[in-house]
């Protein structure tokens, strides 16, 4: 068997797009990119071996619609469908499609991706694996009166959540009935009109919560391979703003907790090619429990690559192709990373604000890697999440990071959209980021503070 797919299409757009055209086009796999016209003119389109219009008349429906993809690539003739993340890198229908199309599909089965797709089945299956987690419903919910039995005996506050969501979406605090009487139809609506499921759950509300993720990398003889953690406490709205790799300020042995559990996780599935699990660590009490696992490569595995000296695009190949990885991975952290999120969004309510760039100039040189999906003179639309780069920095330890990532960051330049740069300059330098003691509170903390500031002088 060969060590990677001959041919590839991509079945996404951006900055991951790139990402992977740059890691085929170095192992001389030819890449295919799929676009919508309003993506005609971005570099991953034109970065590819090969690039394919599928026209829709919604600039979404291109990368949503499975089977217009699979027939693509069928005629393309190529030998497997990359999906990346987001779109239909989660959809055990279109992975499922993908391989009954005689295709290489680069990601876990489609029966793993169910499981794991609904955050109740996934609770279930990695419980029985003696993996801790928090206390919640065991099954989706009923009715609103059903929400509030269980509430009462799991105890307020608990999150309401949608249990096919991701990136945060249908996720609300409710700190007595009354809030979650009003809460209930409501994130019921979203659940179905974002992931096509009303299904529902409950689990306990950790008031102060570290958000921390394990790397897992699953081989066909059951192995299951761990590359660190990271840190990805610093969230607005439920959705990450930078991460980290190693996580600051944890123990060894909770180190040692965490990856033992991931392990146990996707073990308990067979899991197989790249994962994250992810758990949220109390930090009152400093325990840890399971978050939810996804499927597929991680919009943060830059920081990883970094600080395990690995390109994990390249492992997902080969772990597809052959089952197994090319060479033998570093087992501790060579080094600490950080990565942070251009957006382009208002630095302060963090609302997306599309336009078109007019000046691109991102920082360079020794620990500075910058992942982008645009360059001067693109439109960034309104169709797309607003990721704009990854801006990502590496140096042997985490004050040394610090200080790179402030003069990154400085050295950024954008004009023509607005950006989130200013608030990432102010988070780099505030108390609580440098000290490495924060939690999934430090946004609201920062703008907080801003905003009492600005009130003050006024």
């Amino acid at each position: 068997m060969t060590q990677y797919p001959v041919s590839v299409l991509i079945a996404n757009r951006g900055e991951i797009a790139r990402r992977i055209i740059k890691t085929t086009s170095r192992l001389g796999v030819e890449s295919v990119a799929i676009y919508h016209p309003v993506d005609a003119d971005l570099p991953f389109v034109r970065e590819a071996d090969r690039a394919i219009c599928i026209e829709d008349a919604k600039p979404l429906g291109t990368y949503l619609d499975g089977g217009r993809i699979i027939e693509t690539a069928v005629a393309a003739g190529v030998t497997a469908i990359h999906p990346g993340y987001g779109f239909l890198a989660e959809n055990a229908e279109f992975a499922r499609a993908v391989i009954d199309a005689g295709l290489l599909w680069i990601g876990p089965s489609p029966e793993v991706i169910e499981v794991m797709g609904d955050k109740v089945t996934a609770r279930h299956a990695v419980a029985a694996a003696g993996v801790p987690v928090s206390g919640g419903t065991d099954n989706g919910l009923s009715s609103v009166e059903d929400a509030l039995v269980q509430a009462e005996s799991i105890g307020f506050p608990v999150m309401l959540k949608a249990a096919a969501g991701g990136g945060g979406i249908g996720m609300v605090v409710a700190h007595d009935g009354e809030q979650l009487s009003k809460m209930f139809a409501g994130t019921q609506s979203m659940a179905e009109r974002s992931f096509g499921s009303g299904k529902v759950f409950l689990e306990k509300y950790i008031s102060s919560a570290r958000h921390v993720e394990v790397q897992v990398l699953g081989l066909a003889d059951g192995t299951v391979l761990t590359l660190g953690e990271r840190d990805c406490s610093v969230q607005r709205r439920h959705q990450k703003v930078a991460e980290e790799c190693p996580a600051p300020r944890l123990e060894r042995a909770v180190r040692d907790q965490l990856s033992a559990a991931a392990i146990r996780a996707a073990g308990a599935v067979g899991y197989e090619n790249a994962g994250t699990v992810e758990f949220l660590l109390d930090t009152v009490t400093g325990e840890f429990v399971f978050l939810e696992m996804n499927t597929r490569i991680q919009v943060e595995h830059p920081v990883t690559e970094l600080t395990y000296e690995v390109d994990l695009i390249e492992q997902q190949l080969s772990v597809a192709a052959t089952g197994g990885t090319t060479t033998e991975l570093n087992t501790e952290p060579q080094g600490h990373s950080i990565e942070f999120r251009v957006c382009a969004e208002d630095p302060v309510r963090f609302f997306p604000a599309p336009g078109t760039i007019e000046q691109w100039q991102p920082p360079s040189g020794p620990g500075i890697r910058v992942d982008s999906g645009y360059e001067a003179g693109d439109v960034v639309t309104s169709n797309f999440d607003p990721l704009l780069a990854k801006l990502v920095v590496t140096a042997p330890n985490r004050p040394a990071v610090i200080a790179l990532a402030q003069t990154a960051l400085d050295a950024f330049e954008v004009t023509g959209v607005v950006t989130n740069l200013p608030f990432l300059r102010k988070l780099v330098r505030s108390e609580e980021f440098v000290s490495g003691q924060y939690d999934t509170t430090i946004v609201s903390t920062i703008t907080s503070r801003e905003l009492a500031a600005a009130k003050s002088g006024a």
